[in-house]
């Protein structure tokens, strides 16, 4: 199978700017996988910086290998690596990133017992978005919640809108919600999603 240059950019926005050309103006379908390591801090605070660059090397060469044909792989620094798949739904992302998450936990880094495991946000246009922003924030944010639900998983965005109505909740507290949204980097309809989880469980007796 031939392999992927995976190229370097340390500058977010002329990333952004190729990926917004390969979109040709919303017209490109395309698909999105931002990904990163699990727990690749304290593999470098308990192994050290040669055994983590080692285990960045695993995963810049699973993704090399087996992106398709067309994809590109761009790593932003640290252990964020950045899949540019044009033509491919969100969907086939979606398993095409779960293949190679798997073939990572199976892979052995000499010095490293733990399970190599990472994490990856997809999004795709359509139906995502139709800017390099739109699917950068996107794929973010599923990143995110592949964090937030135990990482070593794929996440594909799913946008998250509620309606909030003036009869149920104050404009006060619909102004500390949001502000308490982008303070945590979490949507306000996963922190409600929080409180309705705590409230069932504080009155589980009563159900």
């Amino acid at each position: 199978m031939p392999i992927t240059t995976v190229r370097k950019i340390t500058e977010r926005s002329r990333f952004l700017e190729e990926l917004e050309a390969k979109l040709h103006h919303g017209n490109a379908p395309l698909a999105l996988a931002l990904t990163d390591l699990d727990d690749f801090a304290q593999i470098n605070d308990e192994y050290g910086h040669e055994t983590g660059d080692a285990v960045l090397a695993a995963w810049d060469r699973v993704l090399a290998t087996n992106a398709p044909k067309g994809a590109s792989v761009v790593r932003l620094g640290g252990d964020e690596f950045v899949l540019v798949l044009p033509g491919i739904s969100a969907e086939n992302a979606v398993v095409l990133l779960e293949e190679l998450r798997g073939h990572f936990s199976t892979m052995a880094v000499e010095g490293v017992v733990a399970a190599l495991t990472a994490s990856a946000g997809i999004a795709a246009n359509p139906p995502h978005g139709t800017t390099a922003e739109d699917l950068w924030r996107a794929s973010g944010e599923a990143l995110m919640r592949a964090k937030r639900d135990g990482r070593d998983r794929i996440a594909l965005y799913v946008e998250e809108k509620m309606i909030l109505k003036s009869n149920y909740y104050s404009k006060a507290n619909l102004e500390r919600l949001a502000k308490l949204s982008a303070a945590t980097d979490r949507t306000e309809a996963s922190l409600l999603r929080e409180a309705l989880d705590d409230a069932l469980y504080k009155y589980r007796d009563a159900l």
